[in-house]
């Protein structure tokens, strides 16, 4: 029977982070050192930070933005392997120093001008250029083109269709608070720093182990067991990790091969394993990094952000875990013998206490107290925690510190990278009022219609995210299609939850399914059967948003009754739509069967009493005739 350690946890790191470009370990014992000592450096300035207040906004940004180009530049170089590009390292590191330091070297200057009347000086504007090449490079070194590529677009559209001039887009991107330093490196800094650091430090408490070990304790010997692990336990890595391919990488080696020793088909194990972690950004307490930037764009407190979350995330699981349920009853799956899982209470007793960093959060939260304060309060409780019992203390010392301290700034290079581009589409939006056109575009296309708009907005979250991460996908839709849907009827928050929830969704919806392709990798199965097979895994998961946006009390809002029955009636509604997908209900179904079950699902998902009685009524026919056929044929 597999059993998770340290070891399996530390194949990839758990931390609020998106999915990147694989960084290459610096060859020269110099450079690594290096390394390590800018990235301890830069976690504890943003934990003092965190402890004692930040400075003025452009410093703190720019101080993150500082910290985050030296690693990219020493971690990403522009050819692994040969010291001779090492030059041209050097000097884009030395240009992305030169551009932040003239902005600290002369913030009275910077402060004190007036904005679009100031005229910009010959070194404003070749720094204002330097610093759009640095960060679009930069950017492109850790997550790839796609993102760079849709800057530019941007930053092209400014100067050939727009009346803006070149000096006014240099000035709103780089000597204002609306571009590169915008709200987006300010979430980065004060948020996500913090949290992936939270996410290291837990991981190097061995709390991997403890995920796993409780999720087979409970759930390891039913029916189909194994797959509702590997449910459970990337729900339980969802609460320190936003990244869907991190979970899969983590979680994935230890559930997959145990789903199919049990009996589940490959394409079937990956696809499970991959909707179950990418489901870990929408999952309070600690969700991905894009719930922070919401958070900020929204101004309310990120435990706002959380409790809206709760429902949507409840109903993405239910939905995972009755697929894996229906399958396995399906095909006669059975769980892994009792005699070979851990128990819980030994789990408990043993590993319970790593619990305790994620209730410090989750308590500092619900007390009123700042996102970073509770993530650094979280963070520091980890290491204590796991000294106070023998099971846990093995292996715990200076080193897991530094270690984690390391990890946390490097797990944060992707989002910072991200954050700062995504602010020069911020800044080319703001300044060319594209969202105001966008808006005005999409309101005429769904001829005012809010489903069509929700499609357009659905299709093109997914798009977006095939090519960039979660957090800069939710960003490029705030700014051009929620408007859109807002101005149709949608309240703020559902717009927003709209958004995300199909951000995270492109990393399961073929073509490009990242999480896929990394459980596919485990599974070494075919990557379109599991591609196909996530998607009808993960079905009620797409209906879920339209669900919050027509009944804004699935998102917590309103009164508690409505809010009580939405919740009962949509999730009976997922479970409907899972059983009908897989074709099980308490017996294999007929397709006549699964069709009027999908029907039933639909109805209960629907807002509205006279569509959920009907609902039932469906439901309930079904259930007592598939039970009465089951009778008969068991007689005969």
């Amino acid at each position: 029977m597999p059993k998770a350690s340290s070891a399996d946890v530390a194949r990839a790191p758990v931390a609020v982070v998106t999915d990147e470009m694989p960084a290459t370990a610096p060859a020269s014992r110099v450079l690594r050192i290096v390394v390590n000592l800018v990235a301890v450096a830069m976690s504890l300035y943003h934990m003092y930070v965190a402890a004692f207040g930040p400075p003025e906004a452009i410093i703190f940004r720019g101080t993150h933005l500082l910290f985050a180009l030296t690693l990219v530049f020493l971690l990403y170089p522009t050819r692994p392997g040969h010291p001779a590009w090492r030059l041209l390292d050097a000097l884009l590191l030395a240009a992305g120093f030169g551009f932040v330091l003239h902005i600290f070297l002369n913030y009275d200057y910077f402060i004190n001008r007036i904005i679009y009347i100031d005229d910009l000086t010959v070194a404003d504007r070749a720094y204002a250029v330097i610093a759009i090449v640095v960060v679009l490079e930069a950017t492109r070194r850790v997550i790839g083109l796609a993102l760079p590529l849709t800057a530019i677009a941007f930053l092209a559209y400014a100067l050939a269709f727009t009346h803006v001039s070149l000096p006014m887009l240099l000035e709103q991107l780089y000597l204002s608070t609306e571009g590169i330093f915008g709200s987006t490196l300010g979430v980065s800094a004060s948020y996500v720093m913090l949290f992936v650091l939270f996410g290291a430090f837990m991981e190097k408490s061995g709390t991997g182990q403890l995920f796993m070990d409780f999720a087979l304790s409970i759930t390891g010997h039913q029916a189909g067991g194994p797959g509702k692990v590997s449910v459970i336990s990337s729900s339980l890595f969802g609460t320190v990790s936003g990244s869907a391919v991190a979970n899969v990488m983590v979680d994935g080696p230890i559930t997959i091969p145990l789903m199919k020793r049990t009996g589940f088909r490959p394409p079937f194990a990956a696809a499970v394993e991959a909707v179950a972690s990418t489901g870990g950004q929408l999952m309070p307490p600690i969700m991905g990094a894009a719930a922070f930037v919401m958070a900020e764009f929204l101004a309310v407190p990120y435990a706002q952000v959380a409790m809206w979350a709760i429902i949507p995330s409840l109903l993405y699981y239910i939905a995972v875990f009755c697929a894996v349920h229906f399958e396995a009853l399906k095909h006669g799956l059975r769980g892994v013998p009792r005699s070979e899982l851990p128990r819980l209470s030994r789990v408990l007793i043993e590993r319970g206490n790593l619990f305790v960093p994620i209730f410090v959060v989750l308590f500092g939260l619900m007390l009123g107290y700042s996102a970073p304060l509770c993530a650094l309060a979280g963070a520091l409780s980890c290491i204590p925690m796991a000294l106070v019992r023998g099971a846990t203390r093995k292996g715990i010392g200076v080193r897991n510190v530094f270690e984690a301290l390391v990890d946390g700034a490097k797990n944060t290079l992707a989002v910072a990278m991200a954050c700062a581009c995504a602010g020069i589409v911020i800044g080319v939006v703001t300044i060319t009022g594209l969202g105001i056109v966008f808006t005005q575009f999409v309101v005429l296309l769904a001829h005012n219609s809010l489903i069509l708009a929700l499609a357009l907005t659905a299709i093109a979250g997914i798009v977006l995210g095939m090519g960039m991460p979660t957090t800069p996908s939710y960003i490029v839709m705030v700014s051009l299609l929620v408007p859109a849907i807002i101005k149709l009827g949608a309240t703020t928050p559902a717009a927003h939850m709209f958004a995300f929830y199909f951000a995270i969704l492109s990393a399961i919806t073929p073509p490009v399914a990242l999480a896929v392709f990394a459980a596919a990798g485990l599974a070494k199965t075919d990557l379109w059967r599991a591609g196909w097979e996530a998607v009808r895994v993960a079905a009620p998961a797409y209906i879920v948003p339209f669900m919050f946006v027509y009944e804004p009390s699935l998102l917590m809002i309103g009164d508690w009754m409505t809010i009580a029955t939405s919740i009962l009636s949509a999730i009976l509604g997922v479970v409907c739509l899972a059983g009908g997908l897989i074709g099980h209900l308490r017996n294999p179904c007929k397709p006549w069967e699964r069709a009027l079950l999908i029907v039933a699902a639909l109805l209960l998902i629907k807002p509205g009493y006279i569509s959920d009685l009907v609902g039932l009524a469906v439901i309930g026919g079904l259930y007592l005739f598939n039970t009465a056929r089951a009778r008969v044929s068991v007689k005969g």
